[in-house]
């Protein structure tokens, strides 16, 4: 037997792979950071305590959300481990805005991306996805979608993106202009440049683990809110400490909300878990849309109305400091829909009681 017969040579020319890595980072450079804006509070309450109010501002993105961020991660984390090549059909379980900017970066890299998600999805949001040269593949049941983009990726011979496992093992957490590290820099001249608590949504639960995996990398006392609106597993689960609750139902707030506990939710990262109801964070929507003159989506009004909870807590205790939370997508998105009143009336979504609380907590700072 000659030495011969103890080598196995699997390498492949790397050089469409490289180009790939290129383009994506020749992308990233390209685009500014996303702004940290400062939320304008109320005045009156303000003068009886040193507190601010940051939002994120995703939607500077080129696809328009935070999803961009998961999109180059994943993208980056499949062809470094060798799972996309040249003419790989790139699928993914979403009708939403991971998908659009999934479908992004495969135009941009000449791959076709398939999106799978269930027949009733909005005609809005596959536009959205077809604009950026993705195709949509429809299924009869919800439940369906991730078996059915597995089925996919093994019949293409393409590769499944699979944005609830990875999410988390994809972002690089503990720097590299991640979202974390972009925040802190942001606030490094500011009053407050170590901020009391960051608040985020989770779908996936990438976004969450990776702030909080970067606040103890870098041993900072900031502390971790995850806000979850009805529905969704992630606040059940995280109360009960179980990882196998299961509600059976979709979250009413596009982008956030999982009807099972994601694998890339990291409960141990997270400090407190507040469930904010539907018509909160539509009505929450609302208000930062108005103050901002721009249309935000629903889950930032999730994100915001937990933040109001905690400012109203530091105000009570005459504790000065800093919060910040995201501005995750676009309201215009949702123009037929959060901002329809005859679709909210549907839906059986009345933000008359949540708008209540809203407008005394401007005028007092109290929170229920």
């Amino acid at each position: 037997m000659t030495d011969a017969a103890f080598i196995a040579d699997r390498s492949r020319p790397r050089s469409w792979v490289d180009d790939a890595v290129r383009l994506i980072a020749a992308d990233a450079r390209r685009s500014a950071d996303t702004h940290l804006l400062r939320y304008p509070l109320p005045s009156a309450w303000c003068e009886v305590v040193d507190v601010q109010l940051y939002l994120k501002d995703e939607t500077t993105h080129i696809t328009g959300s935070l999803k961009h961020r998961l999109a180059r991660s994943l993208f980056l984390y499949a062809l470094c481990n060798g799972w996309i090549g040249e003419n790989t059909t790139v699928i993914e379980a979403s009708s939403g805005s991971t998908a659009v900017s999934e479908a992004y970066f495969a135009a941009m890299l000449g791959l076709p991306f398939i999106a799978v998600m269930p027949s009733s999805t909005s005609s809005a949001k596959i536009a959205l996805i077809e604009s950026q040269g993705g195709r949509c593949h429809f299924v009869a049941n919800a439940a369906q979608v991730y078996a059915e983009a597995e089925r996919l990726a093994e019949e293409t011979g393409g590769h499944y993106l699979d944005q609830f496992t990875n999410a988390e093992a994809a972002t690089d957490w503990r720097g590299n202009n991640n979202i974390a590290e972009s925040i802190f820099e942001q606030l490094r001249e500011e009053q407050h440049p170590i901020p009391e608590w960051i608040v985020v949504g989770a779908g996936t639960g990438g976004t969450s683990a990776t702030i909080g995996r970067f606040i103890r990398y870098r041993r900072h006392a900031t502390k971790l809110c995850v806000v979850d609106p009805e529905n969704s597993a992630f606040f059940p689960a995280y109360a009960q400490g179980r990882r196998d609750v299961v509600t059976g139902m979709s979250s009413r707030i596009e982008g956030i909300g999982r009807p099972r506990v994601e694998p890339s939710f990291l409960p141990d990262v997270v400090d407190r878990m507040v469930m904010v109801p539907d018509a909160a964070s539509v009505a929450a929507a609302h208000h930062v849309s108005a103050v901002l003159g721009r249309r935000v989506g629903p889950s930032t009004g999730t994100n915001v109305w937990g933040a109001f909870g905690l400012l109203a807590e530091m105000v009570a205790q005459k504790r000065s400091g800093s919060v910040v939370t995201l501005l995750a997508d676009s309201g215009d998105r949702y123009a037929d829909t959060y901002f329809n009143q005859e679709w909210l009336a549907q839906s059986g979504l009345n933000d008359s009681a949540p708008r209540a609380v809203l407008v005394e907590f401007e005028r007092s700072g109290f929170w229920p």
